[in-house]
């Protein structure tokens, strides 16, 4: 009866091995493994892009690693065992034995590949300045336009925009944010858009400003024209990429390179004032506009502690560097700046990582 038993729960512990092993498990982790990666990848970006705004704003080299695949594994073993010997008492004395066993064994093997941006992706992602086209794209698209060229540009016809860069700070033109409000007037009246067409057997970016409009867009119009040096009575111009406009039917806008972006957005950065003193890294600049209330374009805070309530945070040199996660603004810009990453990253021209999965 003993021998009986052992043998039933031996063969049920196999059983259940065995339904174990053969049962499809890939289905039931796609739910969990997908938003687990898209939450790690998400937080490692933010903490990637805000490490890199401190490290330029010391004058630090930035680095990026981008994960160009994740791919998992998983692996559930079984193995049953059971042995059996028995001799006759009388014949060859009174031995028997019985022996059972189970093993199960689960795996899970992910495989995470990175690649570093170097080289001439690094010059193409970074260092490239952004197509006035896709400048225009977004305002299109309803993005605030005094937001969109307070982050983007160095200039629009001349009319330079405040910039942050160590080596060449300098505060905006007196026009500029003037400009700003009329235009931002212009877009929320939809008297401004854009147009995209064939000219001269290529792609020609028009900005359209239109004639039939109510008495106060009409005037604001008339003043913001009158600051861009452009024709009074023209609707369609010609958008270039330049410092100086060619005549009075064209805007040129001097747009920024994302690594231009990353650097002035970093000169809003509260540094310690230890490290002010000590020279390894210049006071916060303030963003003066006479007559307005300008707030800064993004507000990044710093302390020795950890921070408890963070959007996204950063250790560097002894410092927590981080933006506030009730500071709704501030992680907007953030969270515009990765965009505008995606947006002018370019694809490769060379073929993605192999990666070789074992079939067992």
């Amino acid at each position: 009866m003993m021998l009986e038993k052992r043998l039933k729960e031996a063969f049920l512990l196999g059983l259940i091995l065995v339904l174990s092993g053969c049962a499809g498990i890939g289905p039931h982790t796609i739910a969990r493994d997908r938003f687990d990666y898209t939450s790690a990848i998400s937080d490692s970006w933010k903490a990637q892009m805000l490490v890199n705004m401190v490290k330029l704003r010391y004058g630090d080299t930035p680095t990026f690693l981008d994960v160009a695949s994740v791919i998992n594994q998983y692996s559930v073993e079984g193995q049953l065992d059971l042995r059996l010997s028995w001799a006759d008492p009388i014949t060859a004395g009174a031995t028997n034995s019985q022996a059972s066993g189970g093993m199960a064994r689960y795996t899970d093997r992910p495989t995470i590949t990175y690649s570093p941006l170097t080289g001439e992706k690094f010059a193409r992602s970074l260092m490239t300045p952004i197509p006035p086209a896709a400048i225009l794209s977004l305002i299109q698209a309803n993005y605030p336009v005094d937001l969109v060229l307070r982050l983007c540009v160095h200039s629009v016809n001349g009319i330079r925009n405040r910039y942050g860069g160590a080596a060449r700070a300098r505060p905006a033109d007196p026009e500029f944010y003037p400009l700003l409000e009329m235009l931002r007037k212009l877009q929320a009246s939809g008297a401004i858009g854009l147009r995209v067409q064939k000219k001269n057997e290529q792609e020609a970016t028009l900005l359209t400003i239109r004639g039939k409009v109510d008495e106060e867009t009409r005037e604001t119009s008339a003043a913001a024209r009158k600051l861009l040096g452009i024709d009074p009575s023209a609707q369609d111009f010609t958008v270039a990429y330049a410092s100086v406009q060619k005549n009075d039917r064209e805007v040129a806008i001097l747009s920024r390179s994302v690594l231009e972006i990353i650097i002035d957005l970093a000169s809003y950065i509260d540094v310690p004032e230890i490290h002010v003193q000590e020279k390894r890294v210049n006071p916060s600049q303030i963003e003066e506009a006479s007559g307005r209330n300008l707030p800064p374009l993004i507000r990044i805070h710093s302390s020795r502690e950890k921070p408890v309530d963070y959007f996204a945070a950063v250790l560097y040199r002894g410092f927590w560097f981080w933006i506030d996660d009730r500071d709704l603004p501030s992680k907007r810009m953030f969270s515009f700046l990765m965009f505008i990453f995606t947006l002018v990253e370019p694809g490769g021209k060379e073929g993605a990582p192999i990666v070789t999965i074992p079939a067992g």
